[in-house]
């Protein structure tokens, strides 16, 4: 597993990388089809993105995987990872390399290349298991839906997913486990927002009563919205980047002010964009000041229902019968499970290997948990095929 590994990790595949996505999804299709599932590939919606001078444009992304099997079994269950990482082609972080026996480091190998092959090596051994014991073949099925925009929200792919909800019993997703082993059960809901402040250019000195600086109304923007984490309990709004200005000698007329807000409850979304919106407009109330709010909420919060504490309860039991005790703990982070539980489908999200460092050169995956988590995952969906309530 550790060498199919590394040679995936060496595949860059960005998100913006076309070419690279392309390469892997050969890849991947070779290894569906070895399951016996009619492999598909999905076009999907460009995504919408704000351009270096607040233009709205079309971003093309890359094309997803969708195989199903069984589908009329009486216990279905979508499985569930991206084949996207954060590292673009441009990236001085490409190649993947062994730290000691213990540990790999490299692009993706936690996020989320190694949980890809988790996922596909426990669905080989069920499939291999359900060859010698037709009732098993007939218990269970399965859908697998790879998806290559989950880094940037997974803005066009969502509609895949809320369909692949609607088809299935529950959800099993391959984001890695943290480097102890614990996996998550809460997540924080997120969105991303952009300002557009545009202003007046004028000569910084003939002129500098003329001219309307954007910069300084995009930093007194940061600010205010800073400002909202003083009252938003568990509420949190990160400043990430203001762009813009260029010469000092140019009071500057356009800047872009990017932020993330994660909420603790779905319920927390509307609370928060009222003061969002009443900031914004009054930086418009400046003379000579605009200013546009683009983005919005793409995670809502994942609060685990009793269907989604039955399956976590699975899991741990089969962790128990491996000798893997699992512990659960909340994250700020959000990914795919968040909106599959919109959607109505108890999922578990973290059944992808240990690692940590994730989104930075350091990134590790733990070598042995490779293929203590493709067992996990293999029992758990034996155990679900014996579980009439799953379905």
């Amino acid at each position: 597993m550790a060498g199919r590994l590394i040679a995936w990790a060496n595949i860059n595949t960005g998100t913006t990388n076309l070419g690279g996505l392309k390469k892997f999804r050969g890849v991947l299709r070779a290894a569906m089809q070895s399951l016996g599932a009619e492999v598909n590939e999905v076009e999907l919606e460009p995504m919408t993105a704000i351009g270096p001078r607040g233009d709205v444009r079309s971003v093309a992304v890359g094309k997803a995987l969708s195989a199903i099997k069984r589908p009329d079994a009486p216990v279905r269950v979508l499985l569930c990872i991206h084949m996207d990482t954060v590292y673009g082609a441009d990236h001085p972080f490409q190649i993947c390399k062994q730290i000691d026996e213990a540990t790999l480091n490299g692009p993706g190998v936690a996020d989320a290349k190694g949980g890809l092959l988790v996922m596909l090596t426990a669905l080989a051994a069920v499939e291999e298991a359900a060859q010698s014991d037709p009732q098993l073949a007939q218990k269970i099925g399965w859908e697998v839906l790879i998806n290559p925009d989950e880094e940037v929200g997974s803005i066009s792919s969502a509609p895949l997913l809320a369909a692949a909800a609607e088809r299935n019993h529950v959800g099993l997703l391959f984001e890695p486990a943290m480097a102890d082993g614990a996996l998550v059960d809460r997540r924080k809901g997120s969105g991303n927002f952009t300002v557009v402040v545009r202003g007046r250019a004028a000569h910084a000195g003939r002129d500098f009563a003329l001219g309307r600086n954007a910069v300084v109304a995009a930093a007194g923007l940061a600010v205010a919205l800073d400002g909202i984490n003083k009252n938003a309990g568990g509420v949190t709004l990160n400043i990430g980047a203001i762009d813009g200005g260029g010469p000092s000698n140019i009071v500057p007329d356009f800047a872009l002010l990017h932020f993330n807000v994660r909420t603790t409850t779905p319920e927390d979304e509307p609370l928060v964009l009222k003061p969002i919106w009443e900031v914004v407009a009054k930086a418009n109330l400046q003379e000579g000041i605009t200013a546009q709010l683009h983005g919005g909420f793409h995670c809502p919060a994942k609060i685990p229902d009793a269907r989604g504490r039955a399956l976590m309860d699975v899991i741990a039991r089969c962790g128990g019968e491996l000798n893997l005790p699992m512990v659960w703990r909340n994250s700020g982070g959000a990914c795919d499970g968040n909106k599959l539980a919109a959607a109505g489908l108890a999922n578990v999200d973290t059944l992808g290997p240990c690692g940590g460092e994730l989104h930075s050169p350091r990134e590790f995956v733990l070598v042995k948990t490779l293929a203590e988590r493709a067992k996990l995952t293999a029992l758990v969906l034996m155990r679900l095929a014996d579980t009439a309530e799953a379905a």
